[in-house]
């Protein structure tokens, strides 16, 4: 049994969720620098997805879900997906990025993985008519609208638990997993897989990276090259 898992932004999608949803409340820039510093592993990833998702405090949920929807997989991710779900691979997704814009991507290409670990942006309960009433707010029914919270399994925890825990899922050994990703984020999980490949990956990722690439088609050549798919 093998496993290919693989990180979602900057890697099957070029899109970023956090700067679209930031392009929404106007704080894109913002979202922008703390990405890059937690992708070159300069500050710690779990504190940079809490301030990213701080500044989206009160997006309603209808531009929450134009961003998600915004989200695109890469040129040939779809096609690499679906061969390997022919072959008998187990696919993952284990992205520190957010559920409802991963199911978005693939739900439009028609194309779905085996597992996926995200994480989730909360939102508030819309307030009930009587409930802005008792509170002297007659304005009726309030949008629902993000938290400014994160939660999920992959702030705190890391992506190497996460692929552990999918190989014992499905019998399959490290060594015989392979794992695809750029950021520092992702380190842990290319440092415990069989085979590392790195998409493009950030300065302080690419030399734990056993092969480098720089578009899906490379991706499938190595995946050949390690024997995970036949060639055409």
């Amino acid at each position: 049994m093998t496993v290919v898992a693989f990180d979602f932004d900057g890697t099957l999608s070029d899109s970023e969720m956090t700067v679209l949803l930031g392009d929404r409340c106007g704080v894109a820039d913002d979202m922008a620098e703390i990405t890059e510093a937690s992708m070159n592993d300069e500050i710690d990833y779990a504190e940079s997805l809490r301030k990213r998702a701080a500044l989206l405090e009160g997006l309603p949920a209808e531009d929450a879900q134009a961003a998600f929807d915004e989200v695109v997989l890469r040129q040939g991710a779809a096609d690499l997906i679906e061969e390997l779900n022919e072959a008998g691979v187990t696919t993952a997704i284990l992205t520190g990025g957010f559920e409802r814009g991963v199911a978005a991507a693939l739900e439009r290409e028609g194309v779905s993985v085996d597992h996926i670990v995200a994480n989730r942006l909360p939102m508030n309960e819309a307030e009930t008519e009587s409930e802005a009433k008792a509170s002297d707010n007659a304005s009726g029914d309030q949008p629902r609208a993000l938290t400014g919270d994160v939660t999920g399994s992959l702030i705190e925890g890391t992506k190497d638990t996460a692929l552990e825990n999918l190989a014992g899922d499905v019998g399959a050994d490290l060594e015989d997993c392979v794992a695809i990703g750029d950021g520092a984020n992702d380190l842990p999980m290319l440092q415990v897989a069989g085979l590392a490949i790195g998409f493009e990956p950030k300065p302080a990722v690419e030399p734990h990276c056993d092969v480098v690439v720089t578009s899906m088609a490379e991706a499938r050549e190595e995946l050949v090259a390690d024997g995970v798919l036949e060639e055409h």
